[in-house]
């Protein structure tokens, strides 16, 4: 292995990397000063959803697929109003979730349209929205990104086998990779949960792993 020291040399590896939720670029999405990234803009309506900014106020998703409906039916048990923004006239999500956000009445949907400005003051305060040739502005005080995951994978340059989206590909169940030795866990791994809870987990799985491998080589 390569890094900050050098040269390092291992009989066991953990690849704990994680993954890094998409954003778009736009004015006011970045951190401050001139953005409001944690200051009402996340991309995780679970991890912070339930935080005291976002309560009884109205909250924007930004996205179209199964996780966008996932965090929006989330969102309304402590929003007031979700708006769903999806860039495409039809839905990704599939039809089970899509019914599931439909018949909530705290949800409404915004196709064909796209977030293009946040502002606000100290906090996230209201979003732009474009429909077509026209924009309305929306008094929001959250804006939550729902457009998906790129595990932080890439400086493996082809060492292990990951899958189509460049998850690092482990059996079920298990952290165990393509090279003995060498294993995976966290959202690295995970492409499903992507929760704090199971990444420690499966941290702790990697951990064993990794000891119970040194035990059968000697060390």
């Amino acid at each position: 292995m390569f890094g900050a020291p050098g040269q390092v040399h291992a009989k066991t590896v953990i690849v704990a990397t994680g993954a890094i939720a998409r954003r778009l670029d736009f004015p006011g999405s970045g951190a401050a000063p001139g953005g409001f990234w944690t200051r009402g803009i996340s991309a995780c309506a679970v991890c912070d959803g339930a935080a005291p900014i976002f309560r009884d106020q109205t909250v924007v998703v930004v996205g179209g697929g199964d996780s966008a409906m996932e965090e929006a039916t989330f969102l309304t048990r402590y929003a007031s109003r979700v708006f769903v923004v999806h860039r495409r006239q039809e839905l990704r999500a599939s039809k089970i979730m899509q019914e599931r956000a439909r018949a909530n009445c705290k949800i409404e949907f915004m196709l064909g349209s796209e977030v293009v400005e946040a502002r606000g003051d100290n906090l996230l305060r209201e979003v732009v929205v474009r429909t077509g040739e026209s924009t309305k502005v929306v008094p929001a005080g959250g804006l939550f990104f729902a457009i998906g995951h790129d595990p932080a994978s890439g400086f493996l340059d082809g060492q292990l086998a990951l899958d189509a989206d460049g998850y690092i590909v482990t059996p079920a169940g298990a952290v165990s990779t393509s090279v003995p030795g060498v294993f995976a866990c966290g959202d690295v791994q995970d492409r499903t949960w992507r929760q704090a809870i199971t990444a420690a987990g499966s941290g702790c799985m990697a951990a064993l792993s990794a000891e119970r491998f040194l035990a059968e080589l000697g060390e």
